[in-house]
């Protein structure tokens, strides 16, 4: 039976609870919060009472904020211990984030004492920094260990942790010394000891570290999860692959709205109101209305020109829409390449010089086609054809120059590269690709 049919089945009333309990015993827990987060109010707390005790915790920490509150505001104060208690750190750390005021006073009031100093410990650090997304719940082991003692460990306690895939090793001063994986672990003698084979050069992050550089970590040593360290290098918690997925979908958000030069916004689409929506756009609609004024102070120094030939005005559109397309896609391409890690602030010599040449090909390109089409449309008017082609190559040349250091100038700067996408790129563009036409005109035309 699929999900569809039970969340159909449940709704009809058409399932008796052992059924529907047996059902969801066999089920993945994110498949269940799925089904959870189809149903009303009072179904959804009525399904997740019968869950057994062994998975709701687990089911607990997919279902989305909203319904994460509706099912505590349900439950007893014992209940909610029980859920809270067996939640790995992250993941309730994840959830008192998202809550009001009361009720994370009443979850914390909850939780035994050295859970909920953790999770208030956790909470202290800055929302992008490693520290945020770590949880502690890992598996150490002492430099003295043997591989049998390390199996025992892993045995008597894995099933409260969160991995047991990588085992980290330290001193009596939870100095981090190293790592030892499930597998060299697997392959190693019984009596080896756990110094003698693990693995000194392993990469680990600080607390305090933002969470860009972790990401860019994870990726450039394919990691399944990481040690984070405080500032005297002892271990203090692990950050696994798929805090690393959030992080990676969070910071993608937001970059594409700042991108489209939106005020990134905390909740998806749908949650978000609609004045909220209004906010976070209006700010930049109203920025870019105004930098007009400078292309509109252009036009208006250039008006006899225009009255004197009428058709130079046919072409602004063209040249201003080719401009702000040839310096978006160099933008975006060193934006992409340096959140991939592919382009450093000292490539900024070699991305010019590069999209120096990309911008000649374009705008040697495109100007031929333009010749040809504004000669045929315009009863052979070469000085006309000459001054829309130059300029176009010219507008083309100086966008690609633009949007390509622009970002770089802007990480140099400590500022967000994706802020100067849209918003700056676009006035620098139109205004210069104006004046690059309107004195080419000038010049041809003897205006």
């Amino acid at each position: 039976m699929n999900k569809e049919e039970i969340i159909e089945l449940i709704k009809e009333g058409s399932l008796d609870i052992a059924k529907l309990k047996l059902l969801l015993s066999d089920m993945n827990t994110v498949d269940i919060a799925e089904i959870l987060e189809e149903l009303g109010r009072e179904k959804i707390v009525q399904i997740f009472r019968i869950l057994p005790k062994a998975i709701a915790s687990d089911v607990f920490a997919y279902i989305d904020t909203d319904h994460q509150q509706t099912i505590i505001e349900t439950l007893t104060d014992s209940e909610i211990g029980e859920i809270i208690n067996k939640l790995f750190v992250d993941d309730a750390v994840d959830f008192i984030e998202e809550m009001p005021a009361n009720v994370v006073k009443r979850v914390l009031q909850n939780v035994p004492f050295a859970k909920r100093k953790i999770i208030n410990q956790i909470l202290q650090y800055p929302d992008d920094s490693a520290g945020s997304i770590m949880t502690t719940e890992y598996i150490d082991l002492r430099e003295g260990t043997k591989v049998e003692e390390a199996f025992d460990t892993i045995r008597t306690i894995g099933i409260n942790k969160e991995t047991i895939y990588n085992c980290y090793v330290i001193r009596n001063d939870r100095l981090l010394l190293g790592g030892v994986s499930a597998k060299t672990l697997m392959l190693s003698k019984p009596q080896d000891n756990i110094a003698s084979i693990m693995d000194i050069d392993i990469a680990f992050a600080y607390t305090t570290d933002d969470r860009e550089i972790v990401v860019e970590l994870f990726k450039k040593y394919n990691l399944l999860a990481m040690p984070v360290v405080d500032k005297e290098q002892r271990l203090v918690g692990i950050i696994t692959v798929d805090d690393i997925v959030d992080v990676i979908v969070e910071e993608s958000t937001e970059d594409i709205e700042k991108m489209a030069a939106l005020v990134p916004s905390e909740e998806t689409y749908l949650k978000t109101t609609i004045f909220q929506h209004a906010r976070n756009r209006f700010v930049w609609m109203l920025i870019l209305m105004l930098s007009a004024t400078i292309t509109g102070t252009i036009i208006s120094s250039f008006e006899k020109g225009l009255m004197a030939i009428p058709i130079l005005m046919a072409f602004i559109p063209m040249l201003m829409n080719t401009g702000g397309i040839a310096g978006s896609q160099s933008s975006t391409l060193i934006i992409r390449g340096m959140a991939v890690g592919e382009i450093e602030l000292k490539d900024i010599l070699i991305i010019l010089w590069k999209e120096l040449r990309v911008g000649i090909l374009c705008g040697l390109g495109l100007g031929l086609v333009n010749f040809v089409r504004v000669l045929i449309m315009n009863n052979n008017d070469w000085k006309l054809c000459i001054t829309i082609t130059i300029s176009l190559f010219c507008t083309i040349l100086m966008a690609k120059t633009v949007g390509s250091v622009l970002p770089i100038f802007a990480k140099r700067l400590k500022i967000d590269p994706a802020i100067m996408s849209a918003p700056l790129l676009t006035t620098i563009v139109d205004a210069v690709s104006l004046i690059i036409y309107f004195s080419f005109a000038k010049l041809i035309f003897g205006l």
